[in-house]
C-alpha cells in the first residue's frame, strides 16, 4: 500500500515502475472489470511476453483470438510509456474512429486510477479521444480516412484492429516516415482473410522477410480456456467465425466469395503442373490432350495497362476439370497465335475469348488471320449464344463473351455454384490464390484493391458456356453420326457388279464409298 511506503521506498518503486511496464502494471495499474469493478491489472503470461515484445522489438504485429486482453494490455503499455517517458507522441488508428477512441480511453482510465504519488507527470489537456500530460508526451485517436499522423513525428504508432482496415498499404506507405526517428508500431488484429496488408505483414514476418516481430496468440493461449470452453463458444458460430475469431486462420476467414469449407477443399486439390511451357513458361499443362475428351479454352485478355493479365483456361467439358492454364503478359499478337496453337492442339475445341476492351483485336485475329474454326458468338449485348454458321448471317451477332454489369453476378454465381457442389476440379495454385483475395466489396465480387481476379473470371466464363458448349458439340456428334452412317448405309446397298459378269468396274462412286467406310471405322469412337 501507498501509505505503508516512505519517500525513499517510493523513489525506488517509481524507478523501478520505469524499468519493467510488466512491474508497474501488476502492482499499480487497475482496470476495470465487468464484473469485479476496479481490480490490479493480474497479466497473464502471455501478456508478459507481449510486454518485453513491445520493449525488445520496435515493430511488433500480433494475429490473436478475441477476447484475449490484448487491447487493454497495449493501453498498460502506453499508459508506462507516457508516464515514465517525456514528449512521447503516439497515435491510435482503427478503420472507425470510435474504435481508436476506444482505446484511448482505456489508456485515459488507467492513467486516472494510478495513485497519486506514481503520477510524476499528470493531464494536462483532456480532450474526448485525446489527451497530453504535463511531460509533454500525448496521445490521440484517428480513423484511416484522415490525414492524422502524416506530417508528425511518431514514438508510437497502435494500428487496432489492423486487418480491417481498408487500404492500409498507402496508409503504411505514408505513416512508416513519420516513425524514421526510432518510433514503434504495435499492429493487432484477428485475421480477415487473405492478401491484405496485415496478412502480408503476418506472412512476411513469419518468414522474416521484413522488420516486425510476429505473435499469434490462439484461443487456448488464455488459461481460463478449454475444450469445453471451446465447445459452448463454437456452438452457434460458422466455420468463418470460428476461424476468424479464434483460429487466427487467414485461409477460412473474411468476407470471401468462396465459402471457406469449400476454400479448403479446393486447396486440397492443387497439384504441380507436368509441364511449364510456353515462351514465358507461364502456361500450366496438368494433362496432355486425350482424343476421347472434348474441351473447352476460355480466354480473358489484359486492359493493356500492364495491371492485370491475359489468361486462359483449357476445361475437360464432361469433368470440368481444368487441365491447362495460362497467366502472362504476352502481346495480342502473341496471345492470339497461342489460342490459336493451344485450341487447336485440343482437338479444335470451342474458343471463348472476353471480348472487352481489347479482346477484340485478339478475337479478330483468331476469325480473320488464323480462321480459327469454333469461335464462340453471341448475341450483342446479351449472354445469348449463337452458332458461328449462323453470327455469319445476323448483324447482331458479336464474338466472343461480354462481361457486363448484368452478366458479371451471373457468372460469378454460376462459378460458386459449382465449387460449392464440388463440380470443377481446380489444380492450379494461381487460381486458388485468387481466390483467396476475390472478395464482396461494396456488394460486388471482385479482386481485392491490389489484387487481380483475372484467372476467376475466365474460369466464371468457362462454367456459364459449359452447358452451351455441351449442347454445341453433342448436336455436332450427331451430324458426325448421321452423315457417317448415311454413306455407310449408301455403301452396302449400292453395288455395281452383275452377277455372273467378269471384270467388272468399280465406279467412282464406290470407291468414294469405300473411303467412307475405312473413316467410319477408323473413328468410330466419336459416335460411341
Amino acid at each position: 500500500m501507498s501509505f505503508q511506503l516512505s519517500k525513499q521506498e517510493k523513489v525506488k518503486e517509481i524507478l523501478k515502475c520505469g524499468k519493467d511496464p510488466s512491474y508497474f502494471l501488476n502492482n499499480y495499474a487497475r482496470i476495470s472489470h465487468p464484473l469485479h469493478g476496479l481490480i490490479l491489472f493480474n497479466t497473464f503470461d502471455f501478456q508478459d511476453d507481449l510486454l518485453k515484445d513491445f520493449n525488445d522489438y520496435r515493430f511488433n504485429v500480433i494475429l490473436k483470438a478475441r477476447q484475449l486482453g490484448i487491447s487493454t494490455i497495449t493501453a498498460g503499455y502506453i499508459v508506462w510509456m507516457m508516464l515514465f517517458h517525456r514528449d512521447k507522441a503516439i497515435l491510435v488508428m482503427a478503420t472507425k474512429f470510435a474504435t481508436a477512441g476506444n482505446l484511448v480511453k482505456k489508456v485515459k482510465n488507467i492513467m486516472r486510477n494510478v495513485p497519486d504519488w506514481l503520477k510524476i507527470a499528470t493531464i494536462s489537456v483532456d480532450n474526448r479521444t485525446s489527451f497530453e500530460l504535463s511531460n509533454g508526451s500525448s496521445i490521440k485517436a484517428a480513423s484511416t480516412s484522415g490525414d492524422a499522423g502524416r506530417s508528425e513525428a511518431l514514438s508510437l504508432l497502435v494500428l487496432d484492429e489492423a486487418a480491417h482496415i481498408d487500404g492500409l498499404e498507402e496508409l503504411w506507405t505514408g505513416l512508416y516516415p513519420t516513425l524514421s526517428t526510432g518510433g514503434r508500431c504495435i499492429a493487432l488484429s484477428t485475421p480477415n482473410g487473405v492478401g491484405n496488408w496485415f496478412h502480408k505483414t503476418c506472412t512476411e514476418a513469419d518468414s522474416g522477410t521484413n522488420n516486425f516481430n510476429l505473435t499469434t496468440l490462439m484461443w487456448d493461449v488464455h488459461p481460463d480456456r478449454d475444450q469445453e470452453w471451446y465447445k459452448k463458444e463454437t456452438k452457434n458460430m460458422s466455420k468463418r467465425q470460428i476461424a476468424q475469431e479464434l483460429e487466427c486462420n487467414f485461409n477460412t476467414s473474411g468476407e470471401t466469395v468462396i465459402d471457406p469449407e469449400c476454400m479448403e477443399w479446393m486447396l486440397s486439390t492443387i497439384k504441380e503442373p507436368k509441364y511449364r511451357t510456353g515462351f514465358d513458361r507461364n502456361f500450366w499443362i496438368f494433362e496432355e490432350f486425350d482424343p476421347t475428351c472434348n474441351y473447352l479454352l476460355v480466354a480473358d485478355v489484359s486492359r493493356g495497362d500492364g495491371a492485370d493479365y491475359s489468361t486462359f483456361h483449357i476445361v475437360k467439358l464432361e469433368t470440368l476439370e481444368v487441365i491447362g492454364e495460362y497467366q502472362g503478359k504476352p502481346t495480342l499478337d502473341m496471345f492470339a497465335n497461342m489460342l490459336n496453337s493451344v485450341g487447336r492442339e485440343f482437338g479444335g475445341c470451342m474458343l471463348v475469348v472476353e471480348n472487352n476492351n481489347i479482346g477484340y483485336s485478339v478475337l479478330d485475329k483468331l476469325i480473320s488471320e488464323y480462321q480459327y474454326p469454333n469461335v464462340y458468338h453471341s448475341v450483342k449485348s446479351t449472354h445469348e449464344y449463337i452458332e458461328q454458321h449462323q453470327a455469319e448471317l445476323r448483324t447482331s451477332a458479336v464474338p466472343g463473351f461480354t462481361t457486363s454489369m448484368k452478366t458479371r453476378p451471373l457468372i460469378v454465381a454460376k462459378l460458386e455454384e459449382f465449387i460449392r457442389n464440388k463440380l470443377i476440379t481446380i489444380y492450379s495454385s494461381r487460381t486458388t490464390n485468387e481466390m483467396k483475395t476475390f472478395i464482396w466489396r461494396n456488394g460486388k465480387p471482385q479482386a481485392m484493391k491490389g489484387y487481380n481476379d483475372d484467372l476467376i473470371m475466365a474460369l466464371a466464363i468457362a462454367c456459364w458456356v459449359r452447358d452451351t458448349a455441351l449442347q454445341a458439340n453433342a448436336r455436332d456428334l450427331n451430324y458426325q453420326k448421321a452423315f457417317v452412317s448415311a454413306i455407310y448405309t449408301t455403301r452396302t446397298t449400292m453395288n455395281t457388279q452383275i452377277k455372273g459378269q467378269h471384270g467388272y468396274k468399280t465406279n467412282e462412286i464406290f470407291d468414294k464409298m469405300t473411303e467412307a467406310e475405312k473413316l467410319y471405322n477408323q473413328y468410330k469412337w466419336i459416335i460411341k
